[in-house]
Formats: structure tokens, sequence, C-alpha cells
């Protein structure tokens, strides 16, 4: 049985109950949310594995309350929205949000991206050891500290999976995160959206993805980059894809 939670926001109870049933009976715990406001209370008290989260709220809206749980929380958000255009997806993750799906949905799509977002979330914040031991390296057998990586003005202690720019520590999200250190770790190799989606959200390229892709790279400048308008750390290689020299 899976006890990671699970914090459902949408004004519609009908949307809430069907995603309830659907998540509840992979075994994942539950909490619903009619509104922004109420979702900003429960962050506030409890931790979650994933925050699936509509736009159209009354109140703050899916955007204004993403802002504000990314103010205290790196859980995975998923936008579940009507609004499908390319400036609300870019809009959404702007705001911080780590995927967006559109309604009406698939169940099975929308089964896989929750169980995706966690299993990511859970790898890059030791939630689960098994997993974070293999990625991490033997370093627990040993009994000796990873090494931190220095590069440039950063600093990545991966043990604590920190991040900080000039000694100053930085707040990313867990995709920003897995993002940094696969460039970092293999400097001068270029990925592509593809290679990058695939390697960090750990699912199949879809189409759309590249737009996710880029927007997560200038979100991530944004925090690393000492001119995030002329990027010198994470470069882009026009054509080709991303690459860290």
């Amino acid at each position: 049985m899976d006890t990671s939670r699970i914090l459902i926001v949408d004004d519609n109870p009908e949307i809430r109950e069907i995603i309830h049933i659907l998540l509840e009976g992979e075994g994942y715990l539950i909490e619903e949310a009619s509104d922004g406001q109420r979702a900003l209370d429960l962050t506030g008290k409890l931790d979650f594995d994933l925050i699936i989260l509509d736009i159209m709220m009354p109140g703050p809206n899916g955007y204004q309350t993403c802002i504000e749980i990314r103010k205290n929380s790196n859980a995975p958000i998923l936008f579940l929205s009507a609004r499908t255009k390319d400036s609300d997806k870019t809009l959404g993750f702007s705001s911080g949000g780590d995927d967006y799906l559109a309604k009406p949905f698939s169940y099975n799509e929308l089964i896989s991206r929750a169980k995706a977002l966690i299993r990511r979330y859970q790898v890059y914040r030791g939630k689960d050891a098994s997993i974070t031991t293999e990625t991490k390296g033997n370093s627990s057998t040993e009994g000796t500290p990873m090494e931190p990586i220095f590069f440039h003005h950063l600093k990545i202690d991966e043990a604590k999976e920190e991040v900080t720019s000039d000694g100053i520590p930085l707040v990313l999200t867990d995709t920003e995160y897995a993002m940094l250190l696969l460039l970092v770790k293999h400097r001068r190799q270029i990925f592509s959206a593809q290679h990058l989606y695939e390697s960090v959200w750990n699912e199949p390229y879809y189409y759309g993805a590249n737009n996710t892709v880029m927007v997560h790279i200038r979100n991530l400048r944004l925090k690393i980059e000492k001119d995030p308008k002329n990027p010198t750390l994470i470069k882009t290689v026009w054509g080709k894809g991303y690459r860290c020299d």
C-alpha cells in the first residue's frame, strides 16, 4: 500500500470525487480542497507528495495558489484544467507547476502522470531509500559522504539535495533540481528536449513536452544564472538542445 499523500484542488465536487476514487484505488491517501485558500491551509499543515490543481476557482486561482504553495513546498504540482492554450500552459509552468493535463482527461493518463511525478519526487527527495541508494551510488555502503559538485558559482550537495549560489541557498523544485543535476553531471553533452524529458520526467516523450522542457529551463536559469538573459551555465545549442559547459 502506497502511503503517498495527494491533494486534489478543484471547485467541481464531481471531478474531485472521480479523481479521489481513481487515485485512492491506487493506494494513495487523498485530501480535497474546493478552492485555493483551502489548499493553502492544507499545504501549511500537511506534507503532500503531489498536488493536483485546477486553474479557474473562486478566491485565489490556480496560478496564484501555485505561486503561494511554492513559497513553502517543493511537492510536484499537476495542473488539471480545461484551459488548453499554449499560453495557459506556459503560465502554469512559470507559476511553478511541474506538469499540465487538459480536461477532459484520460483516466489512464492521469494515473500515469501522477505516478511519474510522485516517483520522481520521492527519488530526488530521498523518500525511497532503495531507489535513492542506487541512484546516488554506493557512498552509504562505504560509509563515506558524497563530495559536493562545484560548477562555476554553484555548489550542489547531493547528500542534502541542496544547491547554493555563492553560498546562498537556492529554492529549486524537484524537477529543476533533477534537470540541473543531470546536465551538470554530463557536462558538454547535448541533451535534446526529448532526452531531457524522458530522463527527468521518467516517462515517454509526447507532443507538447518540448514546451514543458523549455519553460523549466527558463525557470531554472532565472534561479541559477547571474544574467538569465545571457546564460552561461545552461546553454542552448540551437536545433539540438541544451548543455552545461
